[in-house]
């Protein structure tokens, strides 16, 4: 309880959201820093937010599952 004996939520878990935007903010990086053009930008900002999925299915072919 705080001073005013309104309760307060603590987060202790913030699950692997945090993770995803640490290795966004690198892939936006490193595919911005190739870009040349406004569109060229665009696409690469677009390649960072999915590339996880194509890493997860390459892995899984690579198991074999």
């Amino acid at each position: 309880m705080t001073k005013n004996n309104k309760p307060v939520n603590v987060v202790h878990k913030g699950g692997p959201g945090g993770m995803y935007f640490i290795t966004f903010i690198g892939a936006a990086f490193y595919f911005v820093g190739k870009a040349d053009g406004f569109w060229e930008v665009v696409v690469a900002i677009l390649q960072a937010m999915v590339w996880p999925a194509f890493v997860v299915n390459h892995v899984l072919q690579i198991l074999q599952v």
